[in-house]
């Protein structure tokens, strides 16, 4: 089943609440957070504040995407801001089964991100251990980039190998996901789509957060019914 999660990083911060309970009504399944340190990626975003924010303004599960260097430092903070799930990225995580470990231990979820060009290889070893796979699909660092084709392989290949596993392990996708894009991560294998320009930078995001949940959909119930033909 497909997974909307709306990223606040395009949101409008003046009026956060009312932007999130919107794509909430719109029926969002996640709130994504983009957490950035001007360090391991070039741009600088929000911390806990902003989360606790969030976790305010909603029911919905709020998720913590770590693109920064040394999670490990921050992620009681962040889960005493409210976090549900903490995404980490396997290239600012020397000791990954540690980290992973440790986010485990404070109850939340856990998911390892991968850079476009970093291989599937560098988390084979920490699978079993996470809820969510998230493939980076633009370089991180900024929202309303151009998704990079070549990362779609990269998705059918990561569908294929955790298909041997017996836990469910989701796979996300962000950047550049949107009405253009979002057939293609689907028929490749992605289940749970982040979405920031595509919902927020439109007129009305939650209609917006409905049509691409329409059309993931069309093209999921297509590539399952081509598969079963």
């Amino acid at each position: 089943m497909i997974k909307i999660a709306p990223s606040i990083l395009a949101a409008d911060f003046a009026c956060l609440r009312e932007q999130i309970r919107r794509v909430e009504a719109a029926g969002a399944d996640i709130i994504h957070c983009d957490v950035m340190d001007g360090h391991f990626v070039p741009n600088l975003t929000f911390g806990p504040l902003v989360i606790n924010a969030a976790r305010r303004s909603t029911s919905l599960p709020v998720e913590v995407h770590l693109m920064i260097a040394q999670p490990e430092r921050y992620i009681s903070a962040f889960r005493q801001a409210g976090a549900d799930r903490m995404i980490v990225h396997a290239e600012t995580c020397p000791h990954l089964h540690r980290v992973v470990h440790q986010v485990k231990e404070t109850g939340a979820g856990v998911g390892v991100a991968l850079n476009p060009a970093t291989s599937l290889t560098t988390v084979e070893e920490i699978l079993p251990d996470i809820d969510v796979l998230l493939l980076m699909t633009v370089n991180p660092g900024f929202g309303g980039q151009t998704f990079i084709q070549a990362v779609t392989e990269k998705i059918r290949r990561a569908r294929q190998k955790l298909s041997t596993l017996r836990q469910e392990i989701l796979i996300e996708v962000d950047g550049g996901i949107d009405q253009n894009t979002v057939a293609t991560v689907v028929e490749a294998g992605a289940q749970l789509l982040v979405a920031g320009s595509a919902i927020f930078g439109a007129a009305d995001p939650g209609q917006a957060c409905i049509a691409l949940r329409q059309q993931a959909e069309a093209e999921f119930m297509r590539t399952m019914f081509s598969a079963h033909a």
